[in-house]
């Protein structure tokens, strides 16, 4: 199988990681998740600029017609800087149910408006019960003939307080853990009804706790058929999973060499620490452990893109892989720092905190584990 990138796809690498290596040093990461959006906007302006927001969007909707493989170049490299703008949630997630399930004349409002960068989405799945089963769902929408009333409550919504518009997952049918039943609605962040607290997350980031009070939607906003929004849902968290994958692997990869650098510089007993033999094979089982989760990326994404039969077991192992390798890594990037590898002037730490958070997102590594296995 050819896994060269094509020019096209180079030249994006490349451009992403200038961009990183220009605007994402630790002092500058630190101004950005302290002000008050989380982010800074100077740098979603130049994403939008740079066309990265429209990657993934169809040439019909003013897009480029990229895939899934565009979206983990770019991901590998925010990755790479800790990027803090909210890309995932905004183009992979909330985009991505639009694209996918959106009409073509609320593709053709919302779309041009994400490229853009003037709109901002969100996806709003998570309840406080339904820790990471997309078909456990309380909040309901009545339908009111010309427009859905919307009513219950969402938790953990990254970019929940920013977004200007919210694709909430409600029960239109059906019991809490059916999975027929369930429609997707994008929602104006600012209607009247939405409620929003926002709050930092540990990694940085930024997240909401959103209440809906009879809120009114317009059944023009329906983002697929009404009660069969499960798999539309399941096809955008197959693409949210590869995504923080990616960037995971780029965190990886800078942990490693980020550690294989301090340990030829630190000295020892007048020694590098390179030099001791112990800790020369925990760095390669570092690097191992890199590069697994690199190919079994590449697999999975090639195998999604493609409609693979198998991609959504190959995604299981994709995620239960990373969550357990990302943690190994990061473990040992504190532990071969010593004690600077605890404090918030090193990044190190800034990495491992983030993969942790990866780990948690869209299910850990057992929750995925036991679905690759069942």
């Amino acid at each position: 199988m050819n896994f060269d990138l094509s020019e096209e796809q180079q030249l994006i690498v490349d451009s992403v990681r200038r961009f990183v290596d220009d605007n994402y040093d630790l002092e500058k990461r630190k101004k950005y998740t302290s002000s008050t959006r989380g982010f800074g906007d100077d740098n979603w302006r130049t994403m939008a600029e740079l066309g990265w927001l429209g990657l993934p969007f169809g040439e019909a909707d003013g897009g480029f017609g990229g895939n899934q493989i565009d979206v983990m170049l770019v991901m590998e490299q925010f990755g790479r800087g800790l990027v803090v703008e909210p890309y995932l949630p905004s183009v992979v997630l909330g985009g991505g149910a639009v694209r996918r399930g959106g009409s073509a004349a609320l593709r053709s409002t919302i779309v041009p408006a994400i490229i853009d960068g003037s709109a901002q989405l969100a996806l709003a799945t998570m309840e406080d019960q339904s820790r990471f089963d997309l078909n456990d769902v309380l909040t309901r929408a009545g339908d009111d003939g010309d427009h859905w009333t919307l009513s219950g409550s969402k938790t953990m919504v990254i970019n929940g307080g920013s977004a200007t518009h919210l694709v909430v997952s409600c029960r239109t049918a059906g019991a809490q853990y059916d999975e027929a039943g369930i429609t997707l609605l994008l929602v104006d962040a600012t209607a009247s009804g939405v409620e929003h607290r926002s709050f930092a997350t540990v990694d940085g980031l930024q997240a909401a706790e959103i209440t809906f009070n009879n809120v009114q939607v317009p059944r023009d906003n329906t983002l697929g058929e009404p009660g069969n929004g499960y798999a539309l849902l399941h096809d955008v968290m197959l693409d949210g999973i590869l995504a923080i994958c990616a960037e995971a692997v780029g965190a990886m990869e800078m942990l490693y060499k980020d550690t294989i650098e301090y340990t030829q510089q630190r000295v020892q007993f007048d020694h590098p620490l390179s030099d001791f033999q112990v800790l020369q094979h925990r760095m390669v089982e570092m690097f191992m452990e890199y590069e697994q989760c690199k190919s079994m990326l590449l697999r999975a994404t090639m195998e999604v893109a493609a409609s693979g039969s198998g991609a959504t077991r190959t995604v299981h192992a994709l995620k239960a892989l990373v969550g357990k390798q990302a943690i190994f890594v990061g473990e040992n990037a504190v532990q071969l720092h010593g004690g600077m590898g605890m404090t918030e002037e090193l990044r190190i730490g800034h990495y491992f905190k983030r993969l942790l958070v990866i780990d948690a997102m869209f299910g850990n590594a057992d929750h995925h584990l036991y679905r690759f296995a069942a």
